[in-house]
């Protein structure tokens, strides 16, 4: 009974810990406070194609085909002792964005992650229409996933995951929006009003290694 509450209480601490730093963390692109910088949002859903660009990494300034910046997280800011790293590069001949850092469960923490507004500050993306997220991806090993928060991510340390299939060669991977679990939330995934986007190295500890090279919706 004692090992499960220590569990229960670490994968608790864990999950705090990974959504508090939202807010706080360093932008790739350079803003000061960690915030993405703004850009109007282009209104890609209501194109009407198969497939919905979020971003291919064409830009070298970690500006998203949305218009919105990449931003990079870790534990450290709630006194983890996570290391990481993030930039675009060639990889395999492929532009894409990689991951790379030391994981560590010290301090309760256990995470390093990427992450895209899907929406300038404020707004949100409406998916509705839309079946999940298609990306071509490769890692080293697993404890990768995807997170997104929506609207009614309220609190820090609600979100919505999913484990991401990856490995040593580049593949496309489709991952469905009824596939994404909630955290701490009993509603299920809003489609209309998807908020942002996390590629997350996290609940074990290891050398992290996960590089896309393209994210779209598809239909």
């Amino acid at each position: 009974m004692t090992r499960t509450l220590d569990i229960r209480a670490r994968r608790s601490a864990l999950t705090a810990v990974l959504a508090a730093t939202i807010a706080l963390g360093a932008s790739l692109t350079g803003a000061p406070d960690g915030r993405a910088m703004d850009h109007d949002t282009p209104d890609g859903d209501r194109s009407g194609g198969a497939t919905l660009l979020i971003d291919d990494f064409a830009r070298d300034d970690g500006v998203s085909s949305l218009a919105t910046a990449w931003q990079r997280f870790t534990d450290q800011v709630m006194g983890g002792r996570s290391q990481a790293n993030s930039e675009v590069e060639i990889l395999d001949g492929r532009r894409c964005l990689r991951l790379t850092g030391e994981v560590s469960l010290a301090n309760n923490g256990g995470f390093i992650q990427v992450a895209l507004p899907l929406a300038a500050r404020g707004d949100a993306l409406d998916a509705r229409g839309w079946t999940g997220l298609r990306l071509l991806v490769r890692g080293a090993g697993d404890g990768y996933y995807l997170h997104l928060r929506s609207s009614d991510c309220r609190l820090p340390w609600q979100y919505y995951g999913v484990e991401l299939p990856c490995g040593p060669e580049w593949s496309t991977v489709e991952i469905a929006f009824a596939d994404f679990q909630p955290e701490s939330l009993g509603a299920a995934l809003d489609m209309s009003r998807l908020q942002r986007l996390g590629v997350v190295a996290a609940k074990k500890a290891f050398a992290a290694d996960i590089a896309v090279a393209r994210i779209e919706l598809y239909r």
